[in-house]
């Protein structure tokens, strides 16, 4: 047995299922840039593809359970952090993943079996092969194993960038993206004040102010999701 054969069937046992199409497994462990070395290789981007719709549907399904009295908007910046790549990345690791992808010799050496993007996305694939070898429950199986700690421990909000958290609860909501506009600039040119005023459809704008462009929009956005109770 080759030391991928063997890597495959660790996590196969870590998985919890045995796959009657194995091809499966191998496809979604499969990188793009491992793709061109066999015609008959495919990578997993179909595969990532799918696997996000069937973990979003997991977790939409378990957050509902554990939530049944939260309004759509508690439940929105809960879902983003339970399906976001970093969520993905430390699930994969949990799996075992790194050690049966199948990459190109350049993106090994450069470490991409520890890498967060392409673990993230070989999470999201094998989920799809997991629903497509042995249905939803076999995913959700994989799911409840997985994103356990992540259930229990939720990421906070407040280790995120305030912008992107303020973006991801926005689209979430199904509105514009948040806009920013200075307001005012005040002070010597060696210490200066911005007040910037972030909008999202639907919602009271607010204003902040902060050292530099950047300072005082990341402060607007905070105290925007402060205010909707997102903090």
């Amino acid at each position: 047995m080759s030391a991928r054969e063997a890597a495959l069937a660790e996590l196969e046992r870590s998985l919890g299922h045995v796959f009657s199409e194995p091809r499966r497994l191998a496809q979604a462990l499969t990188h793009a840039s491992a793709s061109g070395v066999s015609a008959k290789v495919k990578d997993n981007e179909r595969y990532e593809f799918l696997g996000d719709r069937v973990l979003g549907l997991l977790t939409a399904e378990r957050l509902l359970q554990l939530y049944p009295e939260a309004a759509e908007g508690d439940l929105s910046p809960r879902f983003h952090t339970l399906v976001d790549k970093a969520a993905c990345a430390r699930a994969a690791r949990r799996m075992g993943v790194g050690p049966a992808l199948r990459l190109s010799p350049g993106e090994t050496r450069s470490g991409g079996r520890d890498k967060d993007t392409i673990l993230a996305d070989a999470c999201e694939a094998v989920m799809a092969a997991l629903y497509l070898d042995g249905g939803l429950d076999a995913a959700r199986q994989a799911f409840d194993r997985f994103w356990g700690e992540e259930l229990a421990h939720p990421a906070s909000l407040t280790a995120k960038d305030p912008k992107s958290a303020l973006q991801e609860w926005a689209q979430s909501m199904g509105r514009s993206l948040p806009s920013y506009v200075v307001v005012s600039r005040a002070g010597p040119d060696h210490a200066p004040r911005f007040t910037v005023e972030v909008g999202v459809d639907g919602v009271e704008p607010l204003r902040a102010e902060g050292r530099s462009r950047q300072e005082a929009e990341k402060a607007a956005a905070a105290a925007m999701l402060k205010r909707e109770g997102l903090l």
